[in-house]
């Protein structure tokens, strides 16, 4: 295939019909929000063990006889190591042996979670791109590669890992016996040096090599339907027989990876760091995907790329707004009991953030002022929004953990406004300030949560076989119409949380 032919497949293909491909890179960034579900129990379990034994009241104590307000480590470091070791007995009653196990043991299993997590979604995705590539529906190929090649995908992960270690090692053995060996015959220093710049040159190479053919193995167990041997042997084939191919893709991935840091630094600085990732997150890994399996796939003769679309870019985009709009409507008028489900968690959780809160009042002290200092409207509303919308994503597809994550996060947002609620120095003010966007973006955090609640059920009964595969695609695909729906909404929300809300509280 052409390489002209392959970037205009990639753009065709996330052009034709994104919300039947989007979902599972949505999912990707929802991993961590499935994965903190472990941490937020291991929390839990740990605040009631120091409730229980009586260490809570303890470090309440310690804290309430205390200045919390650091001096400033720059101008007076003895003073701020002072302050610092005072602190020592409140983190003692904090975190005894017991708490540093159950959160040892928690930090464990969230490793392990993330990972295989990492590697099913990581499965959907590639085998998406190869159905969509086929012009076939993606979502329904997603889910079966999911169940089918995430253990091969895991496979190739801790491999890989492991390769790149054992290079590790090597390089600083490499180094580390040159270094001693000048020094022992010749007492100098530069040439152990020059040694371990080679060692590390050296480990950069081993790793881009191996880099290099596992980049290719993923597409290979999709596309072959193989395991982790024939992927790597199919994928030296690729390389031996393809050289151009791959040294395209290679370079295209580098170009984005660079082009795109730089980007995010710019936006960064500007304070909007976050739309960059969302950009990488729902453009870059899809078409970087797109181009890999487009070419193993036109290498094997597998792919026929969908047909352009017959609609200009503009027009597209409006009617995926309207549509979106849409399906969010219908969602919130069709279910209403993941609704009630999703409102009853979020209040449980700012109640119990408030219950919780209780005995730091007056210790700990939040102000909105304060967080408002140095705003700047333009670059906050982007921020808000991205953030907000970030949320939603993740949130929603989050879910289909079997809601568990998505009833989590609910709770968790509750639980922190309520904490910032209970400790806020002044909370007319905080309400004031919230209210005009809150209107809006409280209500679509909570349908996001019930969209997760939703998919939830989905996944449930798409395990017990109450569900075919089909209809749970079309589920995950309706998902993401009702969150750019839901995205509307907070956009309208940050523009008045970021040019209404902080100077409209302090006339209220």
């Amino acid at each position: 295939m052409k390489l002209s032919a392959a970037v205009t497949a990639v753009a065709t293909t996330l052009r034709r019909r994104p919300a039947d491909l989007l979902p599972f890179y949505v999912l990707g960034i929802a991993v961590p929000a499935i994965t903190r579900v472990g941490t937020f129990l291991g929390l839990v379990v740990s605040y009631l063990y120091l409730e229980t034994t009586g260490r809570l009241e303890m470090a309440r104590a310690e804290l309430a006889s205390r200045d919390l307000s650091p001096p400033d480590p720059e101008a007076q470091p003895e003073a701020f190591a002072e302050w610092a070791a005072d602190l020592d007995p409140v983190l003692e009653a904090l975190f005894p042996p017991a708490v540093v196990g159950i959160l040892a043991v928690t930090a464990v299993f969230t490793v392990i979670a993330a990972l295989v997590a990492h590697t099913g979604v990581a499965a959907g995705q590639l085998a998406a791109c190869d159905a969509r590539l086929r012009d076939e529906r993606g979502l329904s190929a997603g889910i079966a590669g999911v169940r089918r090649h995430w253990l091969s995908f895991l496979g190739l992960f801790v491999l890989e890992a492991s390769l790149w270690i054992v290079a590790a090692l090597a390089a600083a053995l490499f180094a580390g016996a040159v270094a001693l060996g000048t020094v022992v015959v010749t007492g100098e220093t530069a040439i152990g040096v020059l040694a371990a710049l080679l060692g590390f040159v050296l480990w950069i190479v081993v790793v881009a090599a191996v880099r290099g053919v596992f980049a290719f193995a993923p597409v290979a167990v999709v596309v072959d339907d193989g395991g982790i041997a024939g992927s790597l042997a199919a994928s030296l084939g690729f390389l031996r027989r393809r050289p151009v191919e791959a040294v395209f893709y290679y370079v295209s991935a580098i170009a984005a990876i660079v082009g795109f840091a730089g980007i995010f630094s710019l936006l960064s600085a500007g304070s909007a760091g976050s739309l960059g990732s969302l950009v990488v997150a729902l453009v870059v890994l899809p078409a970087l995907d797109l181009l890999k399996t487009t070419l193993y796939g036109a290498y094997r003769g597998s792919i026929s790329p969908p047909s352009s679309p017959d609609r200009t870019f503009r027009t597209q985009l409006a009617a995926g707004v309207r549509r979106g709009w849409a399906e969010l409507s219908t969602f919130v008028r069709d279910a209403p009991g993941v609704h009630v489900v999703a409102v009853a968690v979020t209040v449980a959780g700012f109640a119990t953030g408030w219950l919780l809160a209780g005995p730091f009042v007056g210790v700990v002290e939040t102000s909105i002022a304060a967080r408002l200092e140095g705003h700047f409207p333009p670059t906050a509303a982007i921020q808000l929004f991205v953030n907000n919308w970030t949320v939603a994503l993740t949130t929603a597809y989050a879910g289909v953990a079997l809601a568990v994550p998505a009833a989590a996060s609910l709770a968790f947002n509750g639980f922190a406004i309520g904490i910032y609620a209970r400790l806020e120095v002044d909370l007319p003010e905080l309400i004031a300030f919230i209210i005009p966007h809150g209107i809006l973006e409280i209500p679509a955090i909570v349908v996001a949560g019930a969209l997760g609640i939703h998919l939830g059920v989905v996944a449930w009964r798409t395990i017990r076989g109450r569900l075919e595969r089909s209809v749970a695609a079309t589920e995950l695909e309706r998902a993401f119409w009702v969150l750019v729906g839901i995205g509307l909404v907070l956009a309208v929300a940050a523009l008045v949380e970021g040019f209404v809300s902080p100077y409209y509280f302090r006339f209220v």
